[in-house]
C-alpha cells in the first residue's frame, strides 16, 4: 500500500503522556517515507474526521514534534467524546468519503475502551466498503481499566503511571497539611478519578507503602456505604486523632445530579455535586470522634494534565507503544491494538506486542479482588509491587521558557477540504 496517507486521531479524556504516544506514531510514520505518503492528524479526534479538519504533520517543525513528549493532555491536536452509534449511518458514510478523498490507507486511534471500539468499527466498515485500510489502536487511559484483570491483554495503560505518581506525591503533601492542621480539620477527603475501577484511588498507597499514615481508600470495587465510611473514619480518629480519606469519584453518596458524556458515562466534574462533597457533608453531620471538621478537595482534571508529575517510565513506554503501532501498520497488520506486556522475572521490564481490536474494544478491567485488603479500604503488597515500578524514580524531562513550562507549539497547518460541508449526526 505504498504512498497511502496516514491519519491519527485522539479519543476520550486526555492523559499526561498521550502526546508521547502521538509523537511515537508521527515520528515512526515519517520515517517510513517510502511506504507512507502524508502523515495527518484530525483536529479533535473523530469529530475532526467528520468535519474534515485535518492537519499536515509533514509541515510541522520537527523540533516542535519532539516537544510533544514534554507536553501533557490533548491540547496539541485535540480530542473528543463523540460516539459513533450504530444508527448514525450518515457519519459512517462521511468517514469513508473523507478517507477516500484524502487517500487514507493507515488509520491510528489513540484512546481507551471506547476509542478502541471506534477504531474497530472504522476498520470493519472500511473492509465492508472495499476501502483498503490498515487500522491500529494505541492504548491510553489514566484509569488503567483497559483489558483484563489477569493483565494478558495489556499490563497497564500509558497515562496510569503518571496519574499514580501524581497521587503518590499528592498524598505526601496532604500528609504534611493534615498533620499540621488536624486540631482544626481532623479529616481531609480527596476524590480520585476512575468511574468503576479503583486503580487511581489505590495509587494513594504508593505514598505510604509501610502503612504509617492514617490513610483510608474507598475503592470502587469495595462497594462500601457512607455509614461504613463514617464508622471507619471514627475508628481512625480515636486511634490517631486525624484521618486522610481518598474516595473514588463513583463512591455512592446518593443523587449527585449526574451529567453524562456522548458515551453515556457520568461526567463527575460537570455534575451538580461530587462524591467528595457528599462524604464531607455526611461526616460533618455525625459526631466525629476528634476535634475539628472534615474538609474536601477534588483535584479533578489535574490528575490527567499535570506535567510535573509525569513518570519517566510512563513517557518512555507511551512513546514506544505509539512507535510500535506505526511499525505494525507499516507491516500491513490491521485490526490490532499495540499493547504493553510485562516481561517475566523479578526485575521490571516490558515488551510490546499486539491484540485484536475486537478483543479489547469496550473491555473493562477492575482492581483484582486479591489486591484488595480485608475491610476494603486498603490494598495488598501485591498491588504495590505491581504499581510501584510504573511511577519511576524521578521527574520526566521538563523544558522551561522564562521560568514557565514550554510545551509543543504546533502550527496546525490544515489540509484543503475536498468534501462537501457536513454536520455530524450528534451535532444536529
Amino acid at each position: 500500500m505504498a504512498n497511502k496517507n496516514a491519519l491519527i486521531c485522539l479519543g476520550g479524556g486526555p492523559s499526561p503522556v498521550i502526546n508521547a504516544s502521538l509523537q511515537g506514531v508521527v515520528e515512526r510514520c515519517l520515517s517510513y517515507d517510502a511506504a507512507i505518503g502524508g502523515v495527518y492528524c484530525a483536529l479533535h479526534g473523530i469529530e475532526g474526521v467528520l468535519l474534515e479538519e485535518l492537519m499536515d504533520m509533514r509541515r510541522e517543525d520537527p523540533k516542535e514534534i519532539a516537544r510533544l513528549k514534554n507536553t501533557p493532555a490533548s491540547g496539541a491536536i485535540g480530542t473528543c467524546r463523540y460516539k459513533l452509534g450504530g444508527d448514525r449511518t450518515e457519519d459512517f458514510d462521511r468517514i469513508i468519503d473523507v478517507f477516500r478523498a484524502h487517500d487514507i490507507g493507515y488509520f491510528f486511534y489513540i484512546g481507551g475502551n471506547d476509542s478502541m471500539d471506534t477504531a474497530d468499527k472504522v476498520s470493519r466498515l472500511a473492509a465492508e466498503r472495499g476501502l483498503e485500510l490498515v487500522a491500529v489502536g494505541v492504548p491510553k487511559t489514566i484509569d488503567n481499566d483497559l483489558g483484563d484483570e489477569a493483565c494478558t491483554i495489556i499490563d497497564h495503560t500509558p497515562g496510569y503511571g503518571s496519574a499514580a505518581r501524581y497521587w503518590a506525591n499528592l498524598i505526601r503533601d496532604v500528609e504534611e497539611e493534615n498533620r499540621g492542621i488536624s486540631v482544626s480539620e481532623c479529616v481531609t477527603v480527596y476524590q480520585a478519578m476512575g468511574r468503576d475501577a479503583g486503580f487511581i484511588t489505590a495509587a494513594s498507597r504508593l505514598a505510604d507503602p509501610n502503612r504509617e499514615l492514617p490513610l483510608q481508600m474507598y475503592l470502587a470495587e469495595s462497594h462500601l456505604t457512607l455509614e461504613e465510611l463514617g464508622e471507619n473514619v471514627n475508628r481512625q480518629l480515636v486511634r490517631d486523632g486525624r484521618c486522610i480519606v481518598v474516595v473514588g469519584e463513583g463512591f455512592d453518596v446518593g443523587d449527585i445530579g449526574a451529567a453524562v458524556d456522548g458515551f453515556g458515562h457520568v461526567e463527575y466534574g460537570a455534575s451538580r455535586m461530587s462524591a467528595c462533597q457528599g462524604v464531607v457533608n455526611y461526616l460533618n453531620s455525625i459526631r466525629l470522634r476528634a476535634r475539628g471538621y472534615a474538609n474536601c478537595q477534588v483535584p479533578g482534571v489535574l490528575q490527567r494534565c499535570s506535567s510535573v508529575n509525569r513518570s519517566e517510565v510512563d513517557v518512555r513506554e507511551a512513546y514506544e507503544v505509539g512507535a510500535h503501532a506505526a511499525e505494525l501498520a507499516a507491516a500491513g497488520k490491521s485490526g490490532l491494538m499495540a499493547t504493553i506486556l510485562r516481561s517475566p522475572g523479578p526485575d521490571y521490564g516490558v515488551y510490546y506486542s499486539e491484540v485484536p481490536l475486537r478483543v479489547v474494544a469496550n473491555s473493562a478491567r477492575f482492581l483484582p479482588k486479591e489486591w484488595i485488603a480485608p475491610g476494603g479500604i486498603d490494598v495488598t503488597d501485591d498491588f504495590i509491587r505491581y504499581a510501584k515500578p510504573l511511577i519511576g524514580s524521578g521527574n520526566a524531562p521538563l523544558e522551561f521558557e522564562d521560568g514557565i513550562l514550554r510545551f509543543a507549539r504546533l502550527a496546525r497547518a490544515r489540509l484543503p477540504k475536498k468534501c462537501p460541508d457536513y454536520v455530524p449526526v450528534g451535532m444536529r
